[in-house]
């Protein structure tokens, strides 16, 4: 495990006061101890966003294997406040997305090698087959509901804490 991951699960256990206080306040029923999405069957973990002093913790679906990774969150037509879905990569690679199959429109949200995001592509568009890119080398992407990173403050440069099960 990276020492930026161990280091910022610190961050996330002693999460100051704030939205991200908030968030895990709201977090879902998974929190409570379950560890499979009741939807999609997939592992839930815990991720931070750390912007400064807030960090903003979700429980999130892990799209750790090929099929997982290509279904990702086509046909699902709900996503709490605070999950989201985590793609990440054997290596950092540049990464493309579409929304095939998709009703909901998704912030998605690109990490690069660092665990600093990268790029956002906002409010992407339902159904559609058009490429969203990273802007480099991406060591994994987080999928929200449309709209969160701009309502909780999230941009580039900010730092994405999570770690992998063994």
């Amino acid at each position: 495990m990276k020492f930026w991951m161990v280091a910022g699960l610190a961050l996330l256990a002693a999460c100051s006061p704030g939205e991200g206080a908030t968030a895990r306040a709201q977090a879902p029923a998974a929190a409570a101890g379950e560890t499979r999405h009741p939807v999609s069957g997939l592992e839930v973990i815990d991720l931070a966003v750390v912007r400064g002093d807030n960090t903003i913790a979700f429980r999130v679906e892990l799209a750790a294997s090929p099929a997982a990774q290509t279904r990702g969150l086509m046909f699902r037509t709900e996503l709490g406040d605070f999950e989201g879905m985590l793609f990440p990569s054997e290596a950092p690679e540049p990464r493309s997305f579409w929304m095939k199959n998709t009703p909901l429109s998704l912030d998605i949200i690109f990490v690069g090698p660092d665990g600093r995001i990268l790029n956002i592509a906002a409010d992407t568009v339902p159904y559609s087959l058009d490429p969203v890119s990273s802007v480099g080398p991406a060591s994994a992407v987080l999928e929200l509901r449309a709209g969160r990173a701009r309502e909780l403050g999230i941009v580039p440069g900010d730092r994405v804490i999570y770690a992998l099960p063994r």
